[in-house]
């Protein structure tokens, strides 16, 4: 991996090497006491049913240009879980965002804290009042951003996103480009506030609405980047930072997007040994590669033959992606490879894809409004197809071309990039990493922890697993270091590299 490594790099800096250029703290707000109106939410929420139920809702209307406060407003849909402790207990709000970058639903996250579903100590989880949010653009706020949706739900299986020949390629650079023709005819100038900065400035907005001199953020993914962007703008209004699996935030636009496809290879490969070692319930071979060679063979048979037209190829990749960022998805995904290619058995596979609705296609959107925007990408084609043409030759086949059309509308989206916000402040930071993460790998997690001087980092070894405390991991040792820093502020001692460490928790076994 040392030689894609080198590749990576050489192929990223060639094409953007963004130069940074510090932000200045924002001017502090005096907070003025809460003005949400909390009611009870519905029972069966449009898009998340009954995960709202217990939950109070409530809106905030901020600027949709932050530098022109009088003009346009729009809606963010919040929700919270109230505290239970009595008022001289109670530590604040902690405000939480869950990445899936920038299009991820937040609403329904509450819950889980409030009531330590999660690991969380038992006597944190009352102390606060968790705040869960649906950033702008996305979900229940106002608007929610979708643009063409053809472009990721045709109706029928898409074109197979490895490229056979020049001309199937332009056909997909063609669907790309027009998907972001679409964005710009939709939303025009919405278009250009849908920044990670716009969305820091708007926790700036809900910490006011909320009547909080200061506020907890708990961000994962993408959240990491947004709390790290608040936190440089309002250190002052940082009581603490938690940051679990680290976007780079040098990184922010196409270097993040493209070197993510290395590191999914690797977990991918972690995901086809595992496969191997319980070959008698899988029968998939013995050896990653002859796993990972049944893996294809799937592939190429929906290429011939889509299951009902609607799964082909693409549809495969999506449906097999969440094993490079969540091992507790290798059951299920090993089960659905197992009865297809050795059994010919399709039901497993079409009951675990559908085709994309509204938070998908919501979500695609908001991915590319936010990434096409916060920092640097190459116009036109030419340089992305060179990009990932070495990508793959090279090895990376797992998910480098599925990756490539998910984002490629940003070669010719209708607004300008912008150049990453350099962050950075003396504000309290717990940041917690798996070793194995393939959404960011290990860079995001210690140039943060750099730009951060009071920041301590927690190494997950072996973990490979987006999202590594408070989580489906169910790693004891991060939940321990999490709920002491919420508790009280308590972090390990500061040292090289990183502050301490946690054994990831071990890989599931099946059962026969």
């Amino acid at each position: 991996m040392k030689k894609l490594a080198l590749v990576t790099t050489v192929i990223v800096t060639g094409l953007v090497g963004p130069t940074l250029t510090p932000v200045a703290a924002e001017a502090a707000v005096t907070p003025a006491a809460g003005t949400i109106a909390w009611a009870p939410c519905p029972e069966n929420d449009p898009v998340l049913g009954a995960m709202l139920k217990g939950l109070d809702c409530g809106t905030v209307e901020v600027p949709l240009d932050h530098s022109n406060p009088a003009g346009q407003k729009i809606k963010l849909a919040l929700t919270r879980a109230e505290h239970t402790v009595a008022a001289a207990d109670y530590k604040g709000v902690v405000i939480l965002n869950r990445g899936q970058w920038p299009g991820g639903i937040g609403r329904d996250l509450p819950t889980r804290y409030a009531q330590g579903t999660t690991g969380l100590a038992s006597d944190v989880g009352p102390a606060y009042d968790w705040i869960g949010f649906d950033p702008r653009g996305v979900g229940a706020s106002e608007p929610a951003i979708v643009c063409d949706p053809s472009y990721i739900n045709p109706g029928q299986a898409q074109p197979d996103p490895v490229p056979s020949s020049q001309a199937t390629e332009q056909a997909w650079v063609n669907r790309a480009k027009a998907y972001a023709e679409s964005c710009g005819r939709q939303y025009g100038d919405v278009l250009k506030h849908l920044t990670t900065k716009d969305a820091a400035r708007d926790l700036e907005q809900m910490r006011i609405a909320l009547g909080q001199e200061k506020i907890t953020f708990f961000g994962t993914d993408w959240g990491t980047y947004l709390g790290s962007v608040y936190a440089t703008l309002y250190p002052t209004r940082v009581q603490r930072l938690l940051l679990d699996s680290v976007a780079s935030p040098s990184g922010a636009g196409f270097p993040n997007q493209f070197s993510k496809n290395f590191t999914s290879e690797q977990n991918a490969d972690r995901f086809f040994a595992w496969i191997a070692e319980y070959d008698g319930v899988y029968h998939l071979g013995t050896t990653a590669a002859q796993v990972e060679a049944k893996y294809y063979e799937g592939r190429n048979k929906l290429r011939a033959a889509p299951v009902d037209g609607k799964i082909g190829p693409a549809e495969w990749a999506d449906v097999f992606e969440p094993v490079v960022y969540r091992h507790w998805t290798w059951l299920n995904r090993a089960k659905i490879l197992s009865d297809f290619v050795v059994k010919n058995d399709p039901a497993s596979l079409k009951a675990n894809y559908s085709d994309p609705g509204f938070p998908h296609q919501n979500r695609h959107t908001m991915t590319n409004a936010v990434n096409c925007t916060d920092g640097p990408w190459p116009k036109g084609w030419s340089s992305y197809s060179a990009a990932y043409s070495a990508q793959y030759a090279l090895g990376a086949k797992f998910l480098t071309w599925t990756n490539a059309w998910y984002t490629a509308p940003c070669a010719f989206w209708p607004v300008p990039s912008q150049t990453p916000v350099q962050v950075g402040s003396n504000v309290e930071v717990l940041i917690v990493q798996p070793q194995f993460d393939s959404a960011h790998g290990l860079l995001g997690a210690y140039e943060t922890h750099a730009r951060f001087p009071d920041s301590r980092l927690i190494l997950e070894q072996g973990g490979h697993s987006v999202g590594a405390a408070l989580s489906a991991n169910n790693n004891t040792c991060l939940n321990t270091y999490v709920s002491n820093f919420l508790r009280d502020g308590t972090r390990p001692s500061a040292a090289w590299g990183a502050d301490a460490t946690c054994q990831a928790a071990p890989d599931p076994v099946p059962t026969a």
